[in-house]
């Protein structure tokens, strides 16, 4: 005797309703890791360690001053099931509050009782990649060679930042190892995603600089399966940014020049854009808003943690703000000059201030910008039509000698064309060639 659906138990309804769902997410790209996924016992490991681990950051704030001592210390958490090891925790939880987020706000996105995600890529690398439900946060497996890598940087990454507080560079989040009995170690890292908020993006790519591998089939039209693309797919396209382009192409040598100072290549610009809305098109900014946007891209001091509080790079206490504003009309910054998102530059005839006026930073030096008022305002660069979404990923490449046997290799095989191994050196160039001949 059949069961109409109707009388089907409702478990099984409960199942299906699932599966349909899982479905849909894996149209996008993305599984969703419920119980049924070969995941969800690991993912709900990491949770629960990532909420004893920022637990502890939340109890025992950092510092003003980051010390040796913090980006060599490892603290083991033992749990039930697995043990949970976290590598230069105080530094990290430097960074995040850094970029805005407080401890707490961390915590909730990557311990929410929501599935994590698991996110299908056509990358290369056998790294497992997932996200956070809210899609905020990626966490990636790494090799034991590419966590010694970061950690052994770390110092000089965390400096670079400092130096330049709106790097395209990916922020580096956390690192962490967690140990479950009878199987092998997992390193993981977490990073802040790129592309946040992702409801409106209509077309991502990741760009090498390069012509062999660089094709991805699209996506059939009207698909909602999301589809990294590749240099060639964006061959006859432009990031049209107008008066910000200038700030692009001087980060885009800042950063890349730092990672050629590191010895590595194959890394990635990850390129995604949205149409704007004709309500944020050409936008003339009123006094608060230019208040809160300067706010978000001027930090006088040298730490990026401030007591108590988190702060995009970088809030301003309140009477530092007015100090600064009182003074805009000299040549600080106009609101026909922030309409535009310019470079933000500090007044030649203020420099000689006294107090913590004479202590603000050297706007053009360190490549400021007038960041957005939005979420992942580091990332995120409007231009008239189309909003962008731009980073760098993927740093832990290094030229070794395997890596030039590579490229000699490839020199072979594919004459006269353009490939991925290269020199650090021709790397970084050419990938800001490659911006360069991009934007307009």
């Amino acid at each position: 005797m059949e069961m109409s659906a109707h009388n089907q138990p409702t478990g099984t309804v409960k199942r299906k309703r699932w599966g349909g769902l899982r479905q849909q997410w894996k149209l996008l790209g993305l599984f969703e890791i419920d119980p049924q996924h070969e995941f969800y016992s690991l993912t709900c490991m990491m949770k629960d360690g990532l909420a004893a681990a920022t637990q502890s950051s939340i109890d025992n704030a950092p510092t003003a001053e980051l010390t040796d001592d913090d980006f060599r210390l490892q603290v083991t958490q033992i749990h039930k099931d697995f043990t949970m090891e976290t590598f230069a925790g105080p530094v990290f939880a430097s960074l995040r509050g850094s970029l805005g987020m407080t401890e707490q706000e961390y915590q909730q996105s990557l311990c929410s009782e929501s599935c994590y995600l698991q996110f299908i890529s056509n990358s290369k690398s056998k790294a497992d990649f997932f996200l956070t439900n809210d899609k905020r946060f990626f966490l990636k497996t790494q090799n034991k060679r590419e966590i010694k890598f970061l950690l052994a940087n770390l110092k000089i990454y965390m400096e670079h930042l400092r130096k330049y507080p709106h790097s395209l560079l990916v922020k580096f989040l956390g690192v962490h190892r967690i140990k479950i009995p009878h199987k092998r170690k997992k390193y993981f890292i977490v990073m802040q995603s790129v592309f946040y908020p992702d409801d409106r993006i209509n077309a991502r790519y990741d760009i090498k600089g390069c012509e062999v591998s660089r094709w991805t089939e699209p996506a059939p039209e009207g698909s909602q399966i999301i589809v990294v693309l590749k240099d060639l797919n964006f061959e006859g396209q432009f990031i049209t940014l107008d008066r910000q382009r200038p700030w692009l192409l001087r980060q885009m040598e800042i950063d890349t020049h730092f990672l050629r100072r590191l010895h590595v290549l194959d890394y990635s610009l990850l390129l995604a854009h949205q149409t704007l809305h004709q309500d944020e098109r050409h936008q003339s900014l009123s006094f608060a808003t230019l208040i809160m946007r300067t706010k978000k891209s001027v930090n006088p001091g040298s730490s990026p943690v401030h007591a108590g509080t988190a702060a995009v790079p970088g809030t301003v206490p309140e009477e530092d703000s007015v100090l600064l504003f009182s003074e805009r009309e000299g040549g600080c910054l106009k609101p026909e000059d922030a309409s535009g998102g310019g470079t933000l530059q500090t007044c030649p005839e203020h420099s000689g201030l006294d107090g913590d006026a004479s202590e603000l930073p050297d706007f053009r030096a360190q490549n400021r910008r007038l960041l957005p008022n939005l979420k992942n305002p580091l990332h995120v660069i409007d231009g008239p039509e189309q909003r962008y979404f731009i980073g760098i990923i993927d740093i832990f490449t290094v030229y070794s000698f395997k890596k030039r046997l590579e490229h000699f290799w490839k020199r072979l095989r594919h004459p006269g064309r353009s490939f991925s191994t290269v020199s650090p050196q021709t790397y970084c160039v050419r990938l800001c060639h490659w911006v360069q001949d991009h934007t307009k």
